[in-house]
């Protein structure tokens, strides 16, 4: 695989010298989400396989292009999972576009996000320069923990070319249940719930019902279940739709936001909305203004995102200056030529 980065490294050099931008890219499921994407396509699928996987010690590393079908059906053989319950959003997502992109699934409010297993990575920087950081133990850091700024940058820090990564075992049995309530009720049974000492992976608001997932021992969901009540519900195709936005909810949207809120928020009539994480992730489609949702998320805690739209619009997230700055400072540092993904997460680099 040394020719593969050689090949990558060269790449980028050039691409470096003449100031012409780059776009890394796997299979492009993620290539929705953004403002432009600008650049000749550097395709990371080239550098693909298993680098180490010691599924005693609970660490995973995987080259940046292997399919992340690959890497769970490699980690389930082990009884093991990614914990975050990352989305594909296509069949042929690949493991460095998981972490690239930073998107968690239902588990995220209980087990934790894309960004809080990652343990190091192997990158190249706009100079083509091999660099390596953090390692394959949790630990604390002084400055950036540049590894974990990989999760969610979107390919615009750099290529990541091999990521370690904390797995956990899955879960001995699941179950669903589902409550028919308002938006309201829901909100305050989450919360409530989500207090309590329940085994719960997974909560869910949507046309007028509330879904709860159950994950853990076989005693202790059978537990939770008699406690709690409602209709069971099998497999798991509800959570399915839901991760993948395949669900009725999220077809034929005009436009998609996504805001995280503080969890007990009252309902927000946006419009049309399906609530996870406690109530704290709130999906609402429709076409909606700009600054009202902004303003609206800003209001109970929190920010919007413009998570997909058809439309040319000029800023899918609102920063204050400070964060902005923030933004800014980091891709100077990682990526002073400004080649990778300019202009995809902001408008002015």
């Amino acid at each position: 695989m040394s020719d593969v980065i050689q090949q990558f490294q060269e790449t980028i050099r050039s691409a470096a010298t003449r100031r012409a931008p780059l776009r890394i890219r796997g299979s492009g499921s993620k290539d929705f989400y953004g403002l432009h994407l600008d650049g000749d396509i550097l395709d990371t699928r080239a550098y693909s396989g298993i680098v180490e996987y010691e599924a005693t010690e609970l660490v995973f590393t995987a080259r940046a292009g292997t399919p992340l079908r690959e890497v769970q059906e490699a980690l389930a053989e082990n009884g093991q999972t990614l914990p975050f319950e990352p989305p594909h959003f296509g069949p042929d997502a690949t493991f460095g576009g998981c972490i690239a992109a930073g998107f968690s699934g239902p588990r995220r409010a209980y087990q934790g996000s894309a960004r809080d297993f990652v343990l190091g990575v192997r990158m190249l920087n706009s100079s083509g320069e091999d660099l390596r950081f953090g390692g394959q133990v949790m630990k604390n850091v002084a400055g950036y923990d540049v590894s974990r700024l990989m999760a969610g940058s979107f390919g615009t820090l750099g290529l990541v070319l091999e990521i370690s990564v904390k797995v956990l075992p899955g879960p001995e049995v699941e179950q669903t249940l589902q409550f028919g309530m308002d938006e309201s009720a829901a909100i305050e049974a989450m919360n409530r719930w989500a207090g309590q000492p329940l085994p719960l992976s997974a909560t869910c608001y949507v046309d007028k019902s509330l879904y709860v997932r159950l994950s853990g021992a076989a005693s202790a969901v059978s537990a939770a279940q008699k406690k709690l009540g409602g209709d069971a519900i099998e497999g798991d195709a509800f959570w399915y739709s839901v991760r993948e936005q395949t669900h009725p909810f999220f077809a034929d949207a005009k436009s998609l936001w996504r805001l995280s809120l503080k969890s007990t928020s009252a309902p927000l009539a946006l419009g049309p909305t399906l609530s996870e994480w406690n109530g704290s992730l709130r999906w609402i489609t429709g076409a909606g203004e700009l600054e009202r949702m902004y303003a609206s998320a800003v209001s109970a805690n929190g920010h919007a995102t413009l998570f997909r739209s058809g439309d040319d619009v000029a800023a899918i997230q609102q920063l204050d200056i400070g964060m902005l700055t923030l933004n800014k400072k980091l891709k100077q540092a990682l990526d002073p030529e400004g080649i990778f993904g300019p202009r995809r997460l902001h408008a002015l680099f």
